[in-house]
């Protein structure tokens, strides 16, 4: 049996693992696109920061991990899927046969349609290449501007903000991470960061990206514009899909998979930010966060060994640290109809807690400044815990989330 893997971030190298431990013996083939080894996108803020070097952020660290457990590596980018011949053509030429096949390409960056994009300084922050090259550009004192304030827009903040750096930060939405926060929060954030020195424009397109007197000039829409050493573009990310087209594989924002990890096509499971999965609260959405990818990629490696194992589905969470601030959330944290909400807000202290509740059930939550209780908060949401009288209770003050959790985990 002959095991392949295109895409080795978190979803890629937890399936291999997995695959090796499940299946012993068999042939397992990563496919990695970049020049780098494997590693985790979600540490080159720490790179940025100081707290750990180039190579800590890869996936693992000990010499030969891959070869003492059989897998082989190879360099290589999908360009398209033979799902007859059961081969993967690669972007050299080359190609790769398999007899399953998962497919774990991850997201990339969105690049918006904005003039001067492609001018030097302007750069992501996805790949350790780009990671490299804003070091050279985000120096103490140098005047940056950040494009985005979404969940990865904000963990980039965090860490230009460490390198001392003069911060402008552009967001097209009303708030401050808008996909995560309600307005209540993403205000608060907002002024939080202005608090500490940064610049934040939201509800404000940047409409150009010129040159002047030698410098970036980042022009908003306004009428403001801000001279910049770098700038980097947060504003969002969409799955790597586009090498399935003409397989016949079923996609939406991303791959459909089923329960199992499996997609339309026989033989092919997909994991990761590229595959749109079963999700904790019904249906399926694309959640592109490392735990979801590390669960995707075990669950779809145990079922392609014939370890028929369903996938319950990801709870959406989310935890963010801006400029020092953290913030958190659980599961339906807007909440729509047929929910009803409690809050409690200490705008001075930049605190904030909101459940939602489906009946007596907690199925969502956020909060702003604090870090006390958060599993409790899952765990009440994951569980679906019918909270009886102690429904009442949160909705008169929130704060009691823990004596609800121990008169259900006790009783």
């Amino acid at each position: 049996m002959t095991y392949v893997i295109i895409g080795a971030g978190p979803a890629g190298v937890v399936a291999a693992e997995t695959l090796a431990k499940t299946d012993p013996g068999s042939d397992i083939v990563l496919l990695g696109g970049e020049g780098d080894p494997p590693y985790s996108r979600m540490a080159i803020p720490y790179v940025l920061t100081g707290i750990i070097d180039h190579g800590g952020t890869h996936l693992r660290k000990t010499a030969g991990h891959y070869d003492a457990l059989g897998i082989t590596y190879r360099q290589g980018r999908a360009a398209g899927i033979d799902v007859k011949g059961r081969k993967v053509a690669l972007e050299d030429g080359g190609a790769q046969a398999y007899d399953t096949l998962l497919i774990a390409t991850g997201a990339s960056p969105i690049k918006p349609p904005v003039p001067g994009l492609d001018r030097p300084g302007v750069h992501h922050c996805w790949t350790l290449d780009d990671c490299r090259e804003i070091e050279k550009l985000a120096q103490k004192g140098a005047e940056v501007v950040l494009m985005g304030a979404g969940f990865i827009g904000c963990i980039i903040l965090e860490a230009l903000v460490e390198r001392g750096v003069k911060l402008t930060v552009v967001e097209a939405l009303d708030r401050m991470v808008p996909r995560m926060m309600n307005e209540t929060a993403g205000t608060l954030i907002k002024d939080w960061c202005q608090a500490k020195g940064i610049k934040v424009h939201t509800s404000t397109k940047v409409t150009e990206v010129a040159e002047k007197d030698g410098r970036l000039a980042v022009v908003m829409d306004n009428g403001e514009a801000a001279a910049a050493d770098l700038v980097v573009v947060a504003a969002g990310v969409k799955s790597n899909i586009g090498f399935i087209d003409g397989t016949g594989m079923k996609a939406e924002q991303g791959i459909l998979v089923d329960e199992f990890l499996r997609t339309s096509v026989d033989g092919i499971y997909a994991a990761g930010d590229c595959a749109q999965g079963p999700d904790f609260g019904g249906g399926f959405n694309v959640h592109a966060i490392q735990p979801t990818s590390t669960e995707h990629g075990r669950f779809a490696a145990l079922n392609m060994a014939g370890k028929v194992t369903p996938y319950k589905g990801s709870l959406q969470m989310n935890v963010l640290d801006t400029a020092g601030l953290i913030s958190t959330s659980f599961g339906d944290w807007e909440g729509g109809k047929g929910t009803e909400s409690a809050e409690a807000l200490d705008r001075d202290r930049f605190k904030y807690l909101r459940l939602n509740f489906k009946d007596d059930v907690l199925v969502g939550a956020l909060s702003l400044g604090r870090t006390d209780h958060m599993g409790v908060l899952r765990g009440l949401i994951q569980n679906r815990t019918p909270l009886g009288l102690w429904k009442a209770r949160l909705m008169d003050d929130p704060h009691r989330i823990m004596e609800a959790y121990v008169a259900h985990a006790y009783a």
